[in-house]
């Protein structure tokens, strides 16, 4: 990993290559650190936009250092559909209600700055079940169709422990944090949970039955079990 010496201090970071980027810049992310991003440079030139910037870099790292494991500010990450989605938090004291605006390649994040943290996390969790009522449901509907499975009632809601399940009424329960995986795990999810409905276990026929729609299932099963809630 390249690095520069500023006064005392040691400044590492490491090179995003962009191809079609005229012009080059800088962010700090916690738990990823100084980023140049940018068309291909020597590294000579990259010492130089760092060292240009060393005493915004600096100032950027100590606030990155000092944000709580969880807490959501600009940098942050946010995972939606298998992506993780750079994030813009914004204070402004005139306004009683954090809002959340999402452009498809950012999340944008304005808060009054009172309780914040709890008002953020609150409104984010609002997003996710809406966005999973809106782009799950249907597709449990499309896979019960294809499946010619029928079902209860769906319930998407916050969940701790499971991404879904399958109650002994056959009603699907879908978890709203399922709304952060890609539509291929999203997908191995509503497959999975409607087999339940035949098969209220993990037997063969179960898994044959997955099979029957999924044939990769053994892949979506192992990637599943890898994700976190």
């Amino acid at each position: 990993m390249p690095e520069v010496r500023y006064g005392d201090r040691t400044i590492e970071y490491s090179i995003q290559q962009r191809n079609g980027l005229k012009s080059h810049y800088i962010v700090v992310e916690k738990n990823h650190g100084v980023i140049l991003k940018g068309a291909p440079i020597s590294e000579t030139q990259a010492n130089k936009y760092i060292l240009k910037k060393a005493r915004w870099i600096l100032d950027k790292l100590s606030l990155v250092e000092s944000v709580k494991e969880g807490d959501i500010v600009t940098g942050s990450r946010i995972l939606y559909l298998g992506k993780k989605y750079y994030t813009e938090v914004y204070y402004n004291d005139s306004i009683s209600e954090t809002k959340i605006e999402f452009n498809h390649s950012r999340f944008k994040i304005t808060t009054s700055g009172k309780n914040t943290q709890i008002d953020i996390h609150h409104t984010l969790d609002e997003f996710f079940r809406e966005k999973a009522a809106e782009k799950i449901a249907p597709r449990v509907e499309q896979w019960s169709k294809k499946m010619g499975t029928v079902y209860g009632l769906l319930h998407i809601r916050k969940q701790t422990k499971r991404w879904g399940s399958c109650t002994p009424r056959n009603n699907i329960v879908i978890n709203t944090e399922a709304i952060k995986l890609p539509f291929s795990l999203i997908d191995y999810l509503i497959v999975h949970e409607l087999c339940h409905v035949k098969y209220n276990d993990h037997s063969k026929a179960f898994w044959a039955e997955v099979g029957k729609y999924l044939r990769n299932w053994k892949e979506l099963d192992e990637r599943m079990r890898g994700m976190r809630m």
